[in-house]
Parts: structure tokens; C-alpha cells; sequence
């Protein structure tokens, strides 16, 4: 039987050629991949380890970093609060910009500048573009350098090598320059919130106008301030009344809430005035948190002592920052000596930085009454367990003053962002105590530019004898009308042992 030859032995003509050229195809292919492949790599690694840079924004330190990103935008990051969603470009890349701390010595710059103001929000911008810029040309340096590198360690050829510097230079360069091409500058005006930011809207109401509000506003004050001590040098030339040579000068302050411009306006009342002790009776900051405790570096400015109780918008750590400064002294249910005064103080005992809490908000409620009371009566049991007769008092919310009465002369507070002189109804066989709530040296922060007219920034300074009882008395009121005055109101004290005369106010 004859056997068939096997055909799957049987050599075919043109299979060798066919095969070859499918192979150099598939190796063609494989190269396109590996370079579009380290070309990716080399991108993504150089942009993780160059994306990133730490520039000056005003006042600010802050790093600025870029991502790989299915769509654009920007995150400007404000730790611990939250962070602002701008969708301020388009294209393949995310900027985040994360706010760091205050730098002390530019900030101290931009308080002794009069027009500090105006040039730190001109120069922010400036800032901003020549990071972003100096950012993107780096970050395409080294993604391109990382991608010849890894390109030279896969592939033995040099055009493969070139091919995925190219390829890298083209997207990310094109990448930065689609994202360069498509700003879109209205986008800070629409900005998304994040984390405690989210009730940023409801506390500060529409930051378009407070902006315009605040540029006006702030210049307005950058010549008020000025005018403070030509007012002075008027009304202390008046007769009515002369300090002594051994006079006291306090300067009560009070619910600053992150204003600059308060500091600029204590730091030129110091001066003119020629203040022995500066008390504050609490609010300087709004939430309490880490980032805004470097708002209390100013105090040093002053070279003169700081008394400081705390607000119910200031937090522990709010506190211990003012703490560090070396001419603060923060009383909590204590007692101290300065400037030949006796000051007794607590800190309120609630922490509400929010909006329902704030003076025109929901009120004072029974819980929140007797946590007040209760403060006052934990201080006025310190104040009779003085070894020294004590001369102020210091509380930050007015309500509690209560049972301060008959304790001390004289109680200062704040809280309300409404100046008012009232007497707490008196004690038998007890002396008199004049009760003194302060306005809103930070003219109330942002808050304070919600209505028509911004809230004014106020402040009193306060003349003690030598026996250290209150002789008289000058209220300073700045701007707060849309108008560029200064109001100062001096009272006299005709009996000081009597105290100033004043309404009686219920507890």
C-alpha cells in the first residue's frame, strides 16, 4: 500500500519572506509602544518629582504643585480650613496651591506700610503667574531629561532615545500650553468650597463685594489712621483735661477678627498716645485655627504690655499664640500687675466661631447664659481671693459682668461690636463698678463690610491717677461710615471714686 506523503511536511513556497516582514511589522510596532510607553513614564516620574515648588505669594509662603488630571482647575488649599475648587483652565493638568504660614518679617512689612494693602494684593497676582511660570518650565525640563534617561536604558538606538524626548517635550509642553491658552480669570469670582470654607459664603456674604468694599475701605483707613495722632494733638491741647505726670494710660481694645488694619491703627494710637498697657478682651481671630495664629505676631510690635483674655472665636492654640509673644500676658481666672494696675481676667468659656453664635445672630440661650454667669462668678470669687485690691476686671462677653458687681471698679468687655458705658447694679455697702463694653477695634472683621456701610474700628483709651482710678476717658472711632473721618469723644470722670456716670444696666 502506497503511503500518501504528508502533507503538513510539504514545504510552501513564499513562507519564509512573509514571515519576516510580519515580524519586523510586529517589532515596529513593539518600538512605537515602548517609546509612547517610557515617553508616559518618563513624564509621570518627572512630573511627581519636579511638579512642585515653594514660591512667596504676599505675605505667604506657598507651594505650588502640578498633576496629571482627566480635566483642569485649580485647588488653592487652606489648611486646616478647607480649599477653593477654581475651574480656572482646561486640559490634562491640576494646579494646587497650598497657603502656608504668614512670613513674620513680610507681614511686619506690609502692617508698617501704609499702603502695604493695595501692593500685596497687586503683587499677589504677580506672584502667582511667575510660580506657575517658573513651575511649568521646570517640570517640563525634567520630564523631558527623565524621559531620555529611561529611553537610553531600554533602547540601544539612539533614534528611539530622541524619538521619546521629543515625544515627552510635545506633551507636556502641550499640555501646560493648553492649559496657558485656555485661563479663564472670572473663574476666582465662582469659586466651590470645601471642608470649614463651605460656610464661607454664609459668613462673609458676596466676596465679590466685600473685595470692592475692602479695596475702598481700606484706603480710606490707610489715611484715617494717620490723621489719629493730628486729632490727638488738637484735643489734648483743649483745657478740659491734663493728664498728670503719673497718669495711666490703657488702651482697650477688642473682637479684632483678623483686620490688619486694627494693627495699624493700635500700633499709631500707641505711639500718640503715649499708652503704658494695652488690654484686649478677646475675638482676635475668627475660627481659632493653626493659620491664624500667626495673626497675633504683631503684638510684639507694640513693645509695650498686652493683656489678652480670650473670645469665644479664639481657641486654645489662639491663646497659647498670643502666650508666646514676650510682652503678652493671657489671663484665664487669674490675677496680674502691670503698669501699676491690678487686672483680674477669664476667657469666655464657650467656642462658637460660627455665625449663629456671633452678636447678631440667633441670641443667647439658656445653656449658654449659665456657662457665662458662671464664668463671671469664677472670676469675681478670684477677685475677692486677691491679695492685692483688684482695679479692672476683664470679661469678654458683657453678660459675664453680673456677678462681678461690687468686686472691682471697673469691668471692660467686648463681644457685641457695640461700644456702650453702663453701670451694673450696685451692692450694698459695696463700691460702684462701671461697666465698659468695647466696639470692634477689627471693625468686625469681613462681617463688618455686609451692609451698606462697614462697621466702624473702635477703641478707647482710658486715664488712671495714682490711685488708679478711672479719671476720664476717649473713645476713637475710625472711618465706618463710608466717609473718611475720625471721631474722638473725651469724657470726664468728676468723681472717679463715685465712678463715670452712666445707666444702670440689668444683669
Amino acid at each position: 500500500m502506497d503511503r500518501q506523503p504528508d502533507e503538513e511536511h510539504t514545504p510552501r513556497v513564499g513562507r519564509t519572506p512573509g514571515a519576516a516582514a510580519v515580524r519586523r511589522r510586529l517589532r515596529w510596532v513593539l518600538r512605537v509602544v515602548g517609546v509612547l510607553v517610557v515617553s508616559l513614564t518618563g513624564i509621570v516620574v518627572g512630573v511627581l518629582l519636579a511638579g512642585h515648588t515653594e514660591t512667596d505669594i504676599g505675605p505667604f509662603r506657598a507651594e505650588l504643585s502640578i498633576t496629571p488630571a482627566t480635566h483642569g482647575g485649580t485647588t488653592v488649599a487652606i489648611p486646616p480650613l478647607g480649599a477653593l475648587l477654581l475651574d480656572s483652565h482646561s486640559g490634562p493638568t491640576h494646579l494646587t496651591v497650598r497657603l502656608g504660614a504668614l512670613d513674620q518679617r513680610r507681614t511686619e512689612a506690609l502692617i508698617d506700610n501704609p499702603a502695604g494693602l493695595a501692593q500685596a494684593s497687586q503683587s499677589a497676582v504677580t506672584d502667582v503667574r511667575a510660580g506657575v511660570l517658573r513651575l511649568g518650565l521646570r517640570t517640563v525640563g525634567v520630564a523631558v531629561l527623565t524621559a531620555l534617561l529611561l529611553a537610553a536604558l531600554a533602547f540601544r538606538d539612539s533614534r528611539p532615545v530622541a524619538w521619546s524626548g521629543g515625544l515627552a517635550l510635545v506633551i507636556t509642553a502641550g499640555s501646560l500650553g493648553w492649559a496657558a491658552l485656555t485661563v479663564r480669570p472670572q473663574s476666582i469670582e465662582e469659586p466651590r468650597y470645601e471642608g470649614l470654607l463651605v460656610n464661607a459664603p454664609a459668613i462673609v456674604g458676596d466676596a465679590r463685594k466685600i473685595a470692592t468694599d475692602f479695596g475702598k475701605y481700606s484706603e480710606q483707613l490707610q489715611r484715617l489712621v494717620g490723621n489719629v495722632g493730628k486729632l490727638y494733638t488738637t484735643v489734648s491741647a483743649l483745657p478740659v483735661y491734663e493728664p498728670t505726670p503719673g497718669t495711666t494710660r490703657v488702651l482697650h481694645v477688642s473682637d479684632m477678627h483678623l483686620n490688619p488694619t486694627g494693627w495699624q491703627l493700635i500700633r499709631t494710637v500707641v505711639e500718640q498716645f503715649n499708652i503704658d498697657v494695652v488690654i484686649d478682651t478677646g475675638d482676635m481671630t475668627d475660627w481659632g485655627s493653626e493659620p491664624e495664629a500667626s495673626f497675633t505676631s504683631s503684638i510684639g510690635l507694640l513693645k509695650k504690655p498686652y493683656v489678652f483674655i480670650r473670645g469665644n472665636h479664639d481657641s486654645p492654640a489662639t491663646a497659647a499664640a498670643v502666650a508666646r509673644q514676650q510682652n503678652a500676658i493671657v489671663l484665664d481666672n487669674k490675677v496680674t500687675t502691670v503698669a501699676g494696675l491690678t487686672i483680674a481676667g477669664i476667657g469666655d468659656p464657650r467656642f462658637t466661631p460660627d455665625k449663629s453664635t456671633s452678636p447678631n445672630g440667633s441670641g443667647l440661650t439658656r445653656e449658654g447664659a449659665d456657662q457665662l454667669i458662671g464664668a463671671g462668678d469664677r472670676l469675681a470669687g478670684t477677685v475677692r481671693g486677691s491679695t492685692v485690691p483688684v482695679n479692672i476686671a476683664l470679661v469678654h462677653d458683657p453678660s459675664s459682668a453680673g456677678p462681678l458687681s461690687g468686686t472691682c471698679p471697673l469691668v471692660l468687655s467686648g463681644h457685641t461690636h457695640k461700644r456702650q458705658v453702663s453701670k451694673l447694679p450696685e451692692v450694698p455697702g459695696k463700691t460702684p463698678t462701671l461697666l465698659m463694653t468695647q466696639g470692634s477695634t477689627g471693625g468686625a472683621g469681613l462681617r463688618g463690610l455686609e451692609g451698606e456701610q462697614p462697621t466702624p474700628l473702635s477703641m478707647s483709651v482710658l486715664y488712671f491717677d495714682q490711685q488708679k482710678l478711672l479719671q476720664a476717658y476717649d473713645d476713637i472711632t475710625v472711618g465706618g461710615t463710608g466717609q473718611s473721618q475720625v471721631n474722638l469723644e473725651r469724657h470726664l470722670v468728676r468723681d472717679p471714686a463715685a465712678g463715670a456716670p452712666a445707666p444702670v444696666t440689668p444683669t
